[in-house]
């Protein structure tokens, strides 16, 4: 339909006049979406199962606490202070089941009545959460991929931080927690809290099988796979995955087997995986009375050398090219073309790591107590979980089948994007005739979007 200037212009002359009055009005209306997802997936009682031991003489239980500040790192807070800006949004007061939320000193405070058994117990709500949605979209193959995050500050006096490697900051204390992330679905599945100067191998092996304990005891009966870097190297890890049938991919430094560097050497023929990668296969037996040896693939990667000196554009300047090695350790038995795009596919869990520190605020302590801090994570990483929940309940896989890179099931948008698009949206709650009702502006796309989210998260997994 054809309209006209007339139509379309309005004169504006004059400013309105600004008032604050008590409504039932939320800046938040896309929340409810969260507060279905909340109920189907029992979380207010699984939070409150967790920390029911934390005895408190105020009005807030230790589940409210927790659950607080879950919805606040998942609206895009991130220090405590940002809960006067919202805490007399209608919307949040129901999701939160409070008539009125508590001021940032009560929060803060409560922060540091939490212990071990607390963050033990919230460790088990992200693990079930995230086993749930695993298990169902995988139920045949499922991928662990180990890593450690640098979590910096550059206040002192925050109890457990340590100065550690850190190149981004040097000199800085840290926490350096280890991750354990579920490639179907880019979810982080738990967390080993450490310090900031110890090695990335510290208690990774017990953190490992223990994840693998708790996806069995979930119900998980299919092949359990597992990734990680050349820190996490050593003979003594192999052999405990192998004995617990689980597969593995393992980068192998050179300096830790001190014959690899001749056998790169001395080798002659190498086997053509593609124009830039080739490889070898060699077998590694830890000592010559062991009876136990891994497949060791070494692949090289052709790559250009930077030239020096001025650039000439001339077309028969010839091109030097130059080697790179990587050496991976496995027991699985796949062709080597496969193993190495399977390897690689571990870096994916960076863009989970940066996405939990800037959408959501897992670089940032907010206590000066380690369990503060710690219980601080654990919410960030089930609010990363239930978003991607949220999504992955609203929308069908992009694939069923696992790729040899284990790319994620699903086509993820950022929890920023989500956030912006349908959580942080204007509404209006009113009860006509006594019936609840939240009333958005009208907006075709945002009422398609939310009656997905809706139906999705209030139907089963």
């Amino acid at each position: 339909m054809r309209v006209s200037r007339k139509d379309v212009r309005r004169a504006s002359r004059s400013l309105p006049e600004i008032r604050f009055a008590d409504q039932d009005l939320t800046s938040y209306g896309g929340l409810v979406v969260l507060d279905v997802l909340l109920r189907a997936l029992d979380v207010h009682s699984r939070i409150d199962r967790a920390v029911c031991h934390v005895k408190t003489a105020g009005a807030y239980a230790a589940s409210r606490i927790v659950l607080l500040l879950v919805v606040h790192l998942f609206l895009g807070n991130r220090r405590l202070r940002d809960i006067d800006l919202y805490k007399n949004d209608a919307l949040v007061q129901r999701v939160l089941e409070l008539k009125r939320l508590p001021d940032t000193a009560t929060v803060s405070r409560r922060l540091t009545e939490f212990d071990e058994q607390s963050v033990f117990g919230l460790r088990q709500v992200l693990r079930d959460i995230v086993a749930g949605r695993a298990i169902a979209a995988s139920p045949r193959r499922l991928t662990l991929d180990i890593d450690g995050s640098v979590i910096s500050t550059n206040a002192r006096g925050i109890e457990g931080t340590a100065i550690g490697y850190n190149p981004k900051k040097k000199g800085a204390r840290s926490y350096y927690p280890l991750f354990g992330s579920i490639a179907q679905t880019g979810q982080v599945f738990d967390l080993l809290h450490r310090a900031g100067n110890c090695h990335d191998s510290v208690g990774a092996l017990a953190f490992i099988l223990d994840s693998a304990k708790h996806l069995r005891n979930a119900g998980f009966r299919g092949g359990l796979e597992v990734r990680m870097d050349g820190a996490h190297y050593s003979d003594a890890t192999c052999a405990a995955l192998d004995e617990a049938s689980i597969e593995f991919s393992v980068s192998v430094p050179f300096e830790r087997i001190a014959q690899l560097k001749a056998v790169v050497e001395e080798r002659v023929l190498w086997h053509r995986i593609d124009d830039d990668w080739s490889y070898f296969e060699w077998v590694w037996r830890p000592s010559k009375a062991s009876k136990r040896s891994y497949r060791t693939i070494i692949y090289r990667h052709r790559v250009l050398v930077p030239r020096r000196g001025p650039i000439q554009l001339d077309l028969f300047v010839p091109i030097e090219r130059n080697f790179e090695y990587k050496v991976v350790m496995t027991n699985k038995r796949i062709a080597p073309g496969v193993l190495l795009s399977f390897h690689n596919g571990r870096g994916s869990q960076e863009a989970t790591f940066a996405e939990a520190k800037s959408a959501l605020a897992l670089g940032y302590l907010p206590s000066r107590r380690q369990i503060g801090n710690q219980v601080y994570m654990l919410c960030n990483l089930i609010a990363l979980a239930l978003g991607r929940e949220l999504q992955m309940r609203s929308a069908p896989p992009r694939t069923f089948a696992n790729t040899p890179t284990r790319a994620c099931l699903w086509a993820l948008e950022r929890i920023s994007t989500l956030r912006r698009n349908v959580i942080q949206r204007a509404a209006q709650l009113t009860r006509p005739q006594g019936r609840l009702v939240l009333t958005f502006a009208h907006c075709p796309a945002l009422q398609a979007r939310i009656h997905a989210l809706v139906h999705g998260a209030a139907a089963a997994a």
